[in-house]
């Protein structure tokens, strides 16, 4: 073990610099040379910057000097940003049908954000993706100290791109990165009315399917369950009545109120709470146990019988997660990490979503954020599929209430192609025009992934200050 920590530490100084940088027009993989400029590297953060963040970095692909950037975070905690670039908003996605068992094909994403926007995709906290540290204590992580290892990365990015400090920029994300990003924001803030440098062109934030406080978004499930009919309404008035409210950790000397959340487990056990019209094929988050603590994580686990499947079995018995197996073999490839610039011998084996992070939960939720992030007048655009079962639409709705803004654009439907793509609500203050809630019609967890061009118009609309 201490052979390993030294062996990393060698690599981090003979890098030459915490930051490193590297452009490649070309991808294993995909055909031809890439129809976008893209970056790929490492920021060290922490006092001794022991954390090496990994990022990927596309320019928009209409006018970088002018368009948004965009910060972006997935969820997990611990998933690789390179999930969002390749299953939800960026330039490339896997060619599924055409996969064989050998290296993936990659195609063009024509829903992608980079068409709008420059982003930076980062692999955060440490241990996420191509992400490192050079100490065994850096690995131990929080969500504050995510928080802020985002925030250091951001300021020394920004530090080696001057030329993107007065684009518009926005922080975002999806799932758990609503425990982040609204922390990453007010940083910024804070950042710019402290002075400190760089200066950041702050607008404001963007989160799909939020996490924002475990519990309650956990308790909103019975709600959501009951709209989409999958309890009866006499289920819903009877555990409503007996638990009171908690249904997360029911009191177990309660009898009605176990005998009740039993019934709902039996009507939705076998649901996807993904997506709950989709096939399931593994438990996204298990289900709580009263005493026993839980580390919640909110992605989609691959089970081991789909990572050993031939192509043909994956296609004959189709359920998401297959799609992500391609992930695993292309990062994983040598070919494809030395194209990327990976520092050799620092992750041995990638994962798109890291289930073993050493990470302490401690941030119990983030509303307040948002109150003072809008009190300062930021903009903020916060969506959900209206089909995603594991942080339902119907909590994010509940702890906006509590925001006491005023409704300006009452709930209305939005459209796509002359066709409902979800519905919508606008709310203010008296600073700003505060915060836009849409759901994504069909989306699961998340909107982008499952709705994805449906995602794209409803951003492009919102960055431009339109109505949806």
């Amino acid at each position: 073990m201490v052979q390993m920590w030294l062996h990393l530490l060698l690599l981090w100084l003979l890098s030459g610099a915490a930051t490193s940088q590297n452009f490649t027009n070309t991808l294993p993989g995909y055909p031809g040379e890439l129809p976008f400029t893209l970056e790929t590297g490492y920021v060290g953060v922490g006092d001794l910057e022991e954390v090496q963040l990994f990022y990927y970095f596309i320019e928009s692909e209409r006018n970088p000097v002018k368009d948004p950037l965009l910060l972006w975070l997935n969820g997990g905690p611990g998933c690789s940003a390179f999930s969002g670039l390749v299953y939800e908003i960026g330039p490339l996605t896997f060619d599924y049908a055409a996969f064989n068992g050998s290296l993936p094909t990659l195609l063009d994403n024509p829903f992608s954000w980079t068409q709008i926007a420059s982003v930076i995709f980062v692999d955060a906290p440490v241990g996420t993706g191509f992400s490192y540290s050079t100490t065994q204590e850096g690995f131990y992580t929080d969500d504050t100290k995510s928080a802020e290892d985002v925030y250091q990365f951001l300021r020394k990015w920004l530090i080696n791109h001057p030329k993107f400090s007065k684009n518009p920029l926005y922080i975002t994300g999806d799932s758990y990165a609503g425990i982040i990003a609204p922390q990453v924001t007010l940083k910024v803030s804070n950042g710019n009315l402290d002075r400190v440098k760089p200066p950041m062109n702050l607008m404001g934030y963007v989160l799909g399917n939020p996490v924002t406080n475990i519990h309650k978004d956990e308790n909103s499930r019975i709600k959501f369950y009951h709209r989409l009919t999958l309890i009866s309404s006499e289920l819903y008035e009877s555990i409503t009545t007996s638990c009171n409210g908690e249904y997360v950790y029911p009191d177990p000397d309660n009898a009605d109120c176990v005998e009740d959340i039993g019934l709902v487990a039996e009507c939705t056990i076998k649901v996807n709470d993904v997506q709950v019209l989709e096939p399931k094929c593994s438990s996204a988050s298990p289900r709580p146990s009263k005493g026993i603590k839980r580390e919640p994580k909110f992605f989609e686990d691959i089970p081991d019988e789909i990572m050993i499947q031939s192509p043909m079995e994956r296609r004959e018995n189709w359920c998401r997660t297959n799609n992500y197996v391609l992930s695993y073999m292309w990062a994983n490839d040598e070919r494809v990490q030395e194209a990327l610039s990976i520092r050799n011998g620092t992750i041995t084996d990638w994962k798109r979503c890291n289930k073993s992070l050493a990470y302490d939960y401690n941030l119990v939720t983030t509303v307040p954020y948002h109150g003072e992030l809008i009190g300062r007048g930021y903009r903020s655009l916060i969506y959900s599929g209206d089909h995603d079962g594991l942080i339902p639409y119907t909590g994010t709705i509940a702890w906006i209430a509590t925001l006491n803004l005023t409704t300006v654009d009452g709930w209305r439907p939005w459209y796509v192609d002359g066709q409902v793509a979800g519905f919508s609500e606008k709310y203010a203050n008296l600073v700003s025009e505060g915060l836009t809630f849409a759901t994504v019609k069909g989306g699961g967890h998340t909107a982008s992934e499952y709705m994805p061009k449906q995602c794209l118009e409803m951003l492009d609309r919102w960055l431009s200050y339109y109505s949806l």
